[in-house]
């Protein structure tokens, strides 16, 4: 790792894939300590590095420096690390004659003011830094809670005073902004109460929870020695407002470890609601964007709630290779890929070796935790670099240790990490000041919200592997600790050669977050039912602008005028019966029309009773062409989807209440077709 200082003050650091050990840029500080001299490596040169560690960090050695750590930075014993610390000295002798080309990472300090700026327009707002009257920003200000409100007039308010004590250009004051008259300007904020799982609160309506057996719930609960009391997830009211009692300081401080055992991790089950549950691909990729504006909000606000600095890191720049197949941006990389296979959201060369592991690997003893032949692996590599797209590779040479550490080494030489450098602090700070797991959960169901498409798709492949890894550890040895240990230094590496007690501390921090995301992996690809209600109002609000922007335009106004006068001509007959909206379009009121341009009887009309789910539609169309449906539709996976009014394009859960779902967007249209992979 080395560092210059530029003249423009900003700091350039340069770091070397796959050792690459510049993962949390500015946090490096706080994991990195010198190790007393008795402890020196040079003393113990007979004994490989990790069980140095270990040893150093043993009841044998000499009492490690002292330190204040939380019960989240709890400490773990030192053979429970000796996997962690045994992976991160392998990746260093795997680096060692590792390719010379530099991912350049370049980080500039933050001037007074420019985070909160960078802040605002992350999450959609930029108006509110150029003073431009723009819709979406306002769509997206009315859907507000009340804690999420206050975290953007928190942000807004700091940058507003920055601007001021630079003597900038005049800065809006926020009352004037939002209407609001006193002293303590607050936003208007949506009501806080619960609303439907994927709509909007209807007037004099509650919402209903229905009573499901296990397999109407996503259930994430352990198969063996798990707690006998089991927690229950809601997404019907957002996470910060959610935040009753504040956790007290004191709750932080005791001295605990982290138990590496399965069965310490609770069980949590999400009820499904009557509108099921939503997954990141059900959406289209217009309110995918919107849900990633309001998880930083929402994340945010959470934090506040409870008392936690967001930190977040600057990147200004990442540089990378643009052909090949390793140390290539995942952007860039699945851009050549769809040349080759269109639609494609993971990486070929990840997805293949994922497949070799799958098909022969997971029973292997140690995959993951025993390292291939470092000759053999550099050999692999450049041999996948010159056959892969021309697919002259031989997969059956390739042993499943080899593929383990071809695949880490795709994972630790992507230019910028795959948990991105922004929220990497973000990351590690859930598990170092949040004490309960549920609430860790509940941040790192916000932070995975937030990641780019390319690095969602990425992860939940690699996670979905690790899981099947995990369920083979009768044969494989590989528990859900031992993968963690592993896994973590090749997503999260630290910057300094030498171990200490800190580091350990941060060692068990990573391998905890791994943990987590394998272990509650199916509700972290569930987008919470509180953001889609919100995107389903911003998608409102921004359908009324427009109308009331027309409703301006003179030409409009003209027309309209002279449509009246022609409606206003004809006399009603006295005695006429007026008939309500609902009962005079070509629809009634609780029936839909349902289109299946793949089937041979593209469209049904559907009357719509409390007990209709969107399995029953689909059974229904099933039924009717199952004789003159093509034989290549028979074979695909077949869903239900809501198109257009207050949301893009939904892709319902088969236990959907279809009334309910047609009462919160009366204006969609109803589509069968397959499901996108």
């Amino acid at each position: 790792m080395t560092m210059e200082m530029k003249d423009s003050g900003s700091v350039v650091l340069t770091a070397y894939h796959p050792h690459s050990p510049a993962r949390i840029p500015g946090m490096e500080q706080s994991f990195v300590q010198d190790v007393p001299s008795s402890h020196s490596p040079s003393s113990r040169k007979s004994l490989p590095r990790c069980r140095r560690i270990n040893r150093m960090l043993s009841n044998e050695s000499a009492p490690p420096p002292a330190f204040s750590r939380s019960n989240s930075q709890a400490s773990m014993d030192s053979t429970s690390m000796e996997d962690f610390w045994c992976e991160v000295e392998s990746i260093k002798e795997s680096s060692e004659d590792g390719p010379e080309e530099a991912t350049l990472l370049e980080f500039k300090p933050a001037d007074e003011g420019e985070l909160e700026a960078e802040w605002l327009q992350d999450v959609g707002l930029s108006t509110l830094i150029s003073g431009a009257e723009e819709e979406d920003g306002q769509a997206l200000l009315s859907t507000l809670t009340r804690t999420q409100a206050a975290a953007v007039q928190k942000r807004y308010n700091t940058y507003t005073q920055t601007l001021r004590k630079k003597n900038k250009h005049t800065v809006r004051d926020v009352r004037d902004i939002f209407g609001t008259n006193d002293s303590s300007p607050t936003f208007e904020t949506v009501p806080v109460s619960p609303v439907p799982s994927n709509g909007i609160q209807l007037p004099g309506q509650k919402p209903v929870w229905k009573s499901v057996s296990s397999n109407s719930c996503l259930d994430c609960g352990l198969d063996k020695g798990s707690p006998s009391v089991t927690e229950e997830l809601s997404y019907e009211v957002s996470f910060s407002e959610s935040i009753t009692v504040l956790p007290k300081s004191r709750e932080w401080t005791k001295n605990q470890r982290f138990k590496k055992e399965d069965s310490a991790l609770p069980k949590f089950i999400v009820r499904k609601s009557r509108f099921g549950l939503t997954e990141v691909g059900d959406l289209s990729p217009e309110d995918m964007k919107k849900i990633r504006y309001l998880s930083l909000i929402e994340l945010t606000a959470f934090y506040d709630a409870l008392g936690v600095e967001l930190k977040r890191n600057r990147t200004e720049r990442v540089r990378g290779r643009e052909n090949g197949l390793f140390g290539v941006p995942l952007a860039v990389l699945l851009e050549n890929d769809q040349k080759k296979v269109p639609g494609v959201k993971v990486p070929l060369i990840f997805q293949k070796l994922l497949l070799k592991l799958e098909e022969t690997g997971l029973e292997t003893e140690g995959i993951l935790r025993v390292p291939g032949s470092a000759s053999r692996v550099k050999n692999l590599h450049q041999e996948l670099e010159a056959k892969f797209y021309e697919d002259t590779f031989d997969w059956d040479q390739v042993r499943n240790n080899d593929a383990a550490g071809l695949l880490k080494m795709f994972i630790r030489e992507l230019p910028s990490p795959l948990f991105t450098v922004e929220y990497l602090p973000a990351f590690i700070t859930l598990v170092e000041k949040i004490s309960k797991i549920k609430l860790q959960l509940q941040a790192l169901h916000l932070l995975i919200m937030l990641l780019p498409e390319a690095n969602r798709d990425t992860a939940k492949a690699f996670l979905q592997f690790l899981k099947k890894v995990v369920a083979n550890e009768g044969k494989n040895k590989m528990n859900l600790w031992n993968v963690s240990m592993i896994v973590a230094p090749n997503l999260f590496i630290y910057k300094g050669k030498r171990a200490n007690q800190q580091e350990m501390q941060a060692a068990a921090t990573t391998a905890h977050i791994v943990r987590l995301l394998i272990r509650y992996q199916d509700i972290l690809w569930t987008v919470p039912s509180f953001l889609i209600s919100q995107v389903r109002k911003m998608n409102e609000a921004a359908i009324n602008n427009s109308k009331r922007q027309l409703m301006f335009d003179k030409g409009v106004r003209k027309l309209l005028r002279r449509k009246t006068m022609e409606r206003e001509r004809p006399e009603r007959p006295e005695g006429a019966v007026t008939f309500p909206p609902y009962l005079q379009s070509d629809i009634p009121e609780g029936v839909i029309r349902v289109y299946a341009p793949l089937h041979s009887k593209v469209s049904m009309a559907i009357q719509l009773n409390s007990q209709t789910k969107a399995k029953d539609i689909l059974a229904r169309f099933h039924c009717e062409n199952s004789r003159g449906s093509s034989q290549n539709m028979r074979g695909q996976i077949q869903s239900l989807h809501e198109v257009g009014g207050n949301i893009g394009q939904h892709c319902l859960d088969p236990d959907a209440y279809m009334l309910d779902v047609y009462r919160a967007n009366p204006q969609a249209e109803w589509v069968i077709k397959p499901k996108a992979s």
